[in-house]
């Protein structure tokens, strides 16, 4: 059964707000119905559609969500509590899929990025950065981004269109199959925590981040903390009450700077939605105290944010806000054609010194995976160009062998 067209809105490309238009659902070319990214009831739907009685589907639709996000099972044929004579029978109408993997990279510092590839033929990457004490995985939520971010690379990109609910689960489900951590078990996992900061901003494609991040909190299923889980916004301010609400994951906000004019250079989105608006979202965001602080991101930019006196009013900033906060530190992370460069280490240092002399937490990031371009800030084309390359030589060996 072909997917149904999807009907939500979709922002595109805009210096500071997007423009909403509907985009069709990417469709499989073999026109099976890919099971991922449906929650149960929409599991039990599509079986009914295909024929079976609903005791019958409710049934299988338990099951087979069971084997999908508890077992992680691609197979149908694999289920055993489900009859051999209808192994066939779901594997004509339905697939258990997984992105396609273009490249997958290995930093030296242990640091992984993926280049995937949706059936329509657009990508988008992931990374996973373990650490002694827990690993992170960075999902994306759009092809591309709508931002502009002076300092993002991925905000160099056009936006394409947002990723399906199963497109963003799916990094997950990938990822937990490259670490081997099937079946789902909270106890020795390396992948411990979750962030949607990769592409794109995930309170623009809010419905989709929203119903992937239900399954992915699921305790049947992929049973992840909502406590682990960190949705990563530039500051949509009309969504993130919703998303405190309807997803109730922490909260963190690319700030970036303190001074308007520097913002609106840097982060475009703060000539609709300035500074004062943006920090008093952040005081009534659901959920938000001590134990569930509000995570600022704030990139170091060698003589644009980066002064004693940002980091005072960064400090005057949280405390008029009364705002149970924390500040990461993130060094700039350069890439070709870059207009800033990083602070230098002693000035970063000085305004982490700064900070937490305030009562404030603001460690400094240390920056993982930029030998694969896989650090904060550069997802983008490095991975793309290299599988282009990588696929131009390919194409040359087998023509040699050819001829």
């Amino acid at each position: 059964m072909p997917a149904m067209p999807d009907t939500a809105v979709m922002p595109i490309p805009g210096h500071i707000d997007p423009v909403p238009v509907p985009r069709a659902v990417p469709q499989r070319a073999d026109g099976k119905r890919d099971l991922i990214g449906l929650p149960k009831a929409a599991i039990q739907a599509e079986l009914e559609a295909a024929g079976l009685e609903p005791k019958q589907a409710k049934l299988r639709a338990k099951q087979l969500w069971h084997w999908i996000y508890n077992r992680g099972v691609t197979d149908f044929s694999a289920m055993t509590d489900i009859a051999k004579a209808q192994h066939p029978w779901l594997a004509e109408r339905f697939v258990i899929g997984r992105p396609e993997v273009v490249t997958a990279q290995v930093s030296g510092d242990g640091t992984r990025k993926w280049l995937l590839r949706a059936p329509d033929g657009q990508d988008y990457e992931m990374v996973f950065i373990p650490d002694a004490d827990r690993g992170t995985l960075c999902v994306s939520s759009q092809v591309g981004c709508t931002l502009n971010c002076r300092f993002c690379h991925t905000g160099t990109m056009r936006l394409v269109r947002n990723l399906t609910p199963g497109e963003i689960v799916g990094q997950v489900m990938l990822a937990r199959d490259a670490l081997g951590e099937w079946p789902s078990s909270p106890e020795g996992r390396l992948l411990t925590n979750i962030v949607m900061m990769g592409m794109g901003e995930p309170l623009y494609n809010f419905d989709a981040v929203r119903d992937a991040l239900k399954l992915v909190m699921d305790g049947d299923g992929l049973a992840l903390s909502k406590r682990r889980i960190t949705l990563s916004t530039s500051g949509v301010v009309p969504m993130m009450a919703r998303a405190g609400e309807e997803i109730g994951v922490n909260l963190a906000v690319s700030l970036h700077a303190v001074r308007k004019e520097v913002r609106d250079e840097i982060v475009p989105l703060n000539r609709k939605y300035g500074i004062e608006e943006l920090l008093g979202a952040c005081a009534a965001y659901p959920g938000a105290n001590n134990a569930r602080r509000i995570t600022f991101e704030y990139v170091m930019l060698k003589d644009k944010n980066d002064s004693d006196a940002d980091a005072r009013e960064l400090v005057r900033l949280i405390r008029h806000y009364k705002l149970p906060a924390k500040v990461n530190l993130i060094p700039f992370n350069p890439w070709p054609g870059a207009p800033y460069e990083c602070s230098t280490p002693e000035r970063i240092k000085r305004f982490s010194d700064l900070i937490f002399e305030a009562g404030i937490s603001a460690p400094v990031r240390t920056p993982r995976g930029r030998d694969i371009d896989a650090a904060c800030g550069q997802l983008k084309t490095a991975a793309e160009r290299k599988s282009r390359a990588e696929l131009d030589r390919l194409a040359e060996e087998k023509q040699a062998a050819l001829g």
